[in-house]
C-alpha cells in the first residue's frame, strides 16, 4: 500500500496559490477511468471543463492547459448508464503518465471485477500521480485502496451512510459539494463534478481563468466546495406550485434587482394581495422575508471570498449602502459582517491546523 504524508482536510474553495511556476508548458494530462455502466456526466462534465481551459502566452497565442484521455478497465468499448458508448483511448495496463486521475461514479463501480481492477491500478499508480479525484460513487473504488483512511471524503448524499458503513475509517461528509484532503479530492458527483473541475483549474491557473471558464460554460454560479448539496432554492422549488416553480431560482439569480412584493407579484402575473397570500401558503414565509433570507444567505457565502468588500457585496445584493447591509446582516445573524468574516477565517485556520476534527 502506498502512503502519503497526511495533510489536514478542508473544503476546497480554489483559493490555493495557482501552480504557474512549472517551466514545462505542455498540457497537464487528465486520465478519466471509463467502465461499463459508469455515469456519462462524470466523464463529459470534467472533460468539457478541462478541454476548454486555455491560456494566452506573450505572443497572444492560445495553448491548451490540459489533455483529457480515457482509460478503459478493458480495451473494449463500454456502455454508460445513459446508453452512450465510450471507446477508451488506453486501457489501464498501458496508461501514460498522468498529472490527475479521475474516478467516475455509476452503478458499474459496484461490479466486483471492475472495482478490483480499478482499486489495484489506483494503488499502483497513486504514488506517481499528483492528484486523484473520485466523483460520487467513484469513492467506493478509491476507498478500497486504503489511501483515504482517516481522511475526510464527500459523496452523494444517497450513498453517504453506505460508504460510512463499508469504510469506517473514512470521515464521510454527506452535505458538501467537494472536499480536498491531501492529494485526494472527492465530490458529490453530478453537477458537482463540474464545480470540482473548475476548482482544480483555479488551483492550477488562478481564479480569473476559472471564472472566465465558468462564464463560457454558462455556469450560473461558481460554487465552493463547502456549499450544501441540497440548495435552499431547490428545496423551495420542490415545495412550490406550478405558478411559483421558477420564482425561487429567479430570485436567487437576481438578488441585486428590485425584489419588492409588487415587482414579484407582477412577475407572477398576480395581484399583490393574492400573490402574498399564496406565496406565504406555499413557502411558509412572506415574500419579503424570503428575499431577505436569500440575500443574507448569499452574503454569508460572499463574505468568505477574500477579495469581496462590504460595499461591493451590499451593492450586488440590492442593499442601498454597506451600512444598511451591515444592520440587516446583524439583525439576522447576530453579528456584523466583518465580525462574521473574522470568526469564519479563525475557525477555518483552526480547522486546517488540525485543532478541529470534522466528520
Amino acid at each position: 500500500m502506498h502512503s502519503f504524508v497526511p495533510t489536514n482536510s478542508r473544503h476546497f474553495n480554489g483559493t490555493a496559490k495557482p501552480n504557474l511556476a512549472r517551466a514545462d508548458t505542455s498540457p497537464k494530462r487528465i486520465g478519466v477511468i471509463v467502465f461499463a455502466q459508469m455515469s456519462a456526466g462524470d466523464l463529459s462534465g470534467p472533460a468539457e471543463v478541462f478541454s476548454l481551459t486555455k491560456i494566452t502566452n506573450g505572443r497572444l497565442c492560445e495553448r491548451c492547459c490540459y489533455q483529457v484521455v480515457t482509460l478503459g478497465v478493458s480495451a473494449e468499448p463500454c456502455v454508460t448508464e445513459s446508453g452512450i458508448i465510450v471507446k477508451p483511448q488506453f486501457n489501464l495496463q498501458n496508461a501514460p503518465e498522468l498529472d490527475t486521475v479521475i474516478v467516475p461514479g455509476g452503478v458499474g463501480i459496484h461490479d466486483p471485477k471492475v472495482n478490483k481492477k480499478i482499486t489495484n491500478w489506483l494503488d499502483f499508480r497513486a504514488h506517481k500521480t499528483r492528484r486523484i479525484a473520485a466523483l460520487g460513487t467513484g469513492v467506493y473504488a478509491l476507498a478500497s485502496t486504503g489511501l483515504l483512511d482517516q481522511r475526510q471524503v464527500v459523496t452523494h448524499w444517497r450513498f453517504a451512510k453506505d460508504v460510512a458503513l463499508q469504510f469506517p475509517k473514512l470521515r464521510v461528509n454527506s452535505d458538501c459539494l467537494f472536499v480536498k484532503d491531501g492529494p485526494f479530492y472527492t465530490c458529490a458527483g453530478g453537477t458537482a463534478a463540474i464545480d470540482l473541475s473548475l476548482a482544480l483549474v483555479e488551483e492550477d491557473y488562478g481564479r480569473q481563468i476559472a471564472l472566465e471558464l465558468a462564464h463560457d460554460l454558462v455556469v450560473q454560479i461558481k460554487r465552493s466546495g463547502g456549499q450544501g448539496q441540497y440548495s435552499e432554492a431547490l428545496q423551495f422549488q420542490i415545495q412550490s406550485s406550478d405558478r411559483f416553480a421558477d420564482l425561487p431560482a429567479w430570485i436567487s439569480s437576481n438578488l441585486g434587482q428590485d425584489l419588492s412584493v409588487d415587482a414579484l407579484a407582477e412577475r407572477a402575473c398576480m395581484s399583490r394581495r393574492n400573490f402574498t397570500r399564496l406565496f406565504k401558503k406555499t413557502f411558509d414565509k412572506a415574500p419579503a422575508q424570503f428575499v431577505a433570507d436569500a440575500r443574507i444567505t448569499e452574503a454569508r457565502r460572499r463574505l468568505l471570498v477574500p477579495r469581496n468588500n462590504l460595499e461591493s457585496i451590499a451593492a450586488s445584493l440590492g442593499f442601498k449602502s454597506a451600512d444598511v447591509f451591515s444592520k440587516a446582516f446583524e439583525r439576522q445573524i447576530g453579528v456584523r459582517p466583518n465580525r462574521y468574516r473574522a470568526r469564519s477565517r479563525a475557525w477555518r485556520t483552526k480547522k486546517n491546523s488540525g485543532d478541529l476534527h470534522t466528520n
